[in-house]
């Protein structure tokens, strides 16, 4: 779950509440997921069916059913969250991703020129667009009946989603690792749970070791591979070996690295985000995602995709019930005052929009 911030409100309530919030001993609360993997398959199976029969039109509510499926079986502190958005949001987003997607391929039949000024729009309106469907995925986020909200501005949203990333890559990704951190640092930097805001503290040098690593990984990987194929190749006279093994080498680095790589961004992600006075732990293990991973990949292979959805519930759940929520007091204390000062202001999420496109 991506999560958002904005609306500092006036100081009484809020003050108030602090003290009841902070004085008591930090408490671990470790998050939970309580779904299973054969509850989820008869939502996933429903939905895949309905969404082939409509075209795909029945997708977007396919994604709240399976979004309010996975909220809702996500607890901490013996309460869970909840997703309220409407199928219709979605439906739009895609229609207008589609509408982009579709004019970009339509003029590049027309003319040679017409492509690039379709993309220059489309890049000009994508971030407004992201900007807007971050403020409705967290204005429809909720937590004990609390909502999440998001109060990013447009001039930082085209910073994160067009300028770091072109400049990424007319550095030939060099700055992806920076580009990264300062799409978290937006997306959570501008997080709020009712009035109260998130913060973001992991620096661009965390996110640069984890790209490091995996970089490196991947280069031995495929450089040994390669240079297994030239022994082999040369002791059997088959020049072929090198590709072949080459490619083997590079395959195995996906399957090694793509575990490795989720695993140690969750854990910079949410070892850098706090909420007020309250913090988060990531503590996922490369090996044991890994196995859940190559087990996943071996049964979903086994029973022609319709593993799918337990695999999806293996990996939720590890991951989800990795993270743990370093409370500095009760929180039954901490939402009610931010219910208070939330109805005391009005609705703190008000400045959403009815669209929503996937990140």
């Amino acid at each position: 779950m991506q999560w958002e911030n904005d609306a500092n409100g006036g100081g009484g309530q809020v003050a108030a509440s602090e003290p009841s919030a902070t004085s008591s001993a930090p408490r671990t609360l470790p998050f939970s997921f309580t779904g299973s993997g054969s509850e989820y398959f008869r939502i996933w199976i429903v939905n895949t069916l309905l969404t082939l029969v409509t075209f795909g039109i029945y997708s977007a509510w396919a994604k709240v059913r399976t979004l309010q499926y996975f909220y809702r079986n996500t607890r901490v502190d013996n309460a869970s969250f909840d997703y309220h958005g409407k199928p219709m949001a979605i439906l739009k987003g895609r229609i207008i991703v589609l509408v982009l997607f579709g004019a970009l391929q339509f003029a590049g039949e027309i003319s040679v020129g017409i492509p690039i000024v379709v993309l220059l729009i489309a890049a000009a309106v994508m971030p407004y667009l992201l900007v807007r469907s971050l403020r409705f995925r967290m204005a429809n986020s909720s937590y004990r009946g609390l909502r999440f909200a998001f109060r990013g501005g447009d001039a930082e949203g085209y910073k994160v989603f067009l300028l770091w990333p072109v400049l990424a890559w007319f550095a030939f990704g060099l700055l992806t690792p920076f580009s990264h951190q300062r799409l978290k640092r937006f997306q959570h930097g501008n997080a709020r749970f009712g009035t109260a805001p998130f913060s973001f503290d992991a620096s661009v040098s965390t996110f640069f070791r984890v790209y490091l690593s995996i970089s490196l990984i991947s280069i031995l990987l495929v450089g040994g591979g390669a240079a297994l194929g030239a022994l082999l190749g040369t002791a059997t006279g088959k020049p072929a070996l090198i590709l072949v093994t080459a490619v083997a080498g590079a395959a195995l680095s996906v399957a090694l690295l793509m575990p490795l790589y989720r695993a140690r961004l969750q854990n910079v992600v949410w070892n850098g985000t706090a909420l007020a006075p309250h913090r988060f732990r990531s503590e996922v293990r490369t090996r044991r995602l890994f196995f859940i991973t190559l087990t996943n990949v071996i049964f979903v292979v086994l029973t022609l995709g319709l593993f799918l959805p337990f695999a999806r519930v293996r990996t939720t759940r590890y991951c989800v019930e990795s993270m743990t929520l370093l409370a500095a007091g009760p929180l039954d204390h901490y939402i009610a005052a931010e219910i208070d000062q939330v109805d005391a202001l009005g609705d703190a999420a008000a400045d959403w929009y009815d669209i929503d496109i996937a990140l």
